[in-house]
């Protein structure tokens, strides 16, 4: 792939891509549903799935080459190297399925922005206190439901602008150590964004 240079349109809409195709799945796949439902019969309380959950995605994850064998790439909106895409794929489609878990709506265009705000990690406190939402604060379904639309798109912004300096700084380089191109399982850490860290931001934001 050719066109590697990352902005925010073309993060928007990877994102986008992922989210879609972790509610409604990709051949071969478990969708984001599928993920929550199986985690929770298996646990006898929600943290204890989640936390299994995390802990699956931080060490087996799915091989890179997975998305690229299923045709999933294929159906990719916009040029995004593939590592990139699976990585964003895996680590959307686990915080979808912990905020489903706490049982909020996937469908909720305000619950999706704050499925994105996780995927930033450390970051994620900053980019709300930056929308004049304080950190620590329980977000509950009806908290994240009256949010007004100019705040929702402030945070969609904040988002791309962090993942495209995180992913564009070192990230096509790192990223590709990340995830072999043939074999090996995704890394517990993807340019300094682990799984692991994320898979806690959703825990704590989903409430």
């Amino acid at each position: 792939m050719t066109n590697k240079e990352l902005t925010e349109s073309k993060v928007g809409k990877l994102l986008d891509w992922a989210y879609e195709k972790s509610i409604n799945g990709l051949p071969g796949t478990d969708t984001a549903y599928e993920i929550s439902e199986n985690y929770m019969s298996k646990h006898d309380s929600l943290d204890k799935a989640i936390d299994s959950l995390v802990r699956w995605q931080n060490t087996k994850s799915a091989t890179s080459g997975f998305l690229t064998g299923l045709g999933g790439l294929i159906t990719l909106p916009v040029a995004i190297p593939a590592n990139i895409a699976s990585v964003t794929y895996v680590q959307i489609r686990m915080i979808a399925a912990i905020a489903h878990m706490r049982g909020y709506d996937l469908k909720d265009d305000q619950v999706k922005s704050f499925v994105f705000v996780c995927l930033t990690g450390r970051s994620a406190s900053d980019i709300l206190k930056q929308a004049g939402i304080k950190a620590g604060t329980a977000f509950t379904k009806h908290a994240i439901k009256r949010l007004p639309g100019e705040i929702i798109k402030s945070i969609n912004k904040a988002v791309g602008f962090r993942l495209v300096t995180k992913f564009g700084e070192k990230g096509v380089v790192n990223l590709g150590k990340a995830v072999p191109l043939v074999g090996g399982f995704i890394g517990g850490t993807v340019d300094g964004i682990g799984t692991n860290i994320i898979g806690k931001t959703a825990k704590r934001l989903f409430v």
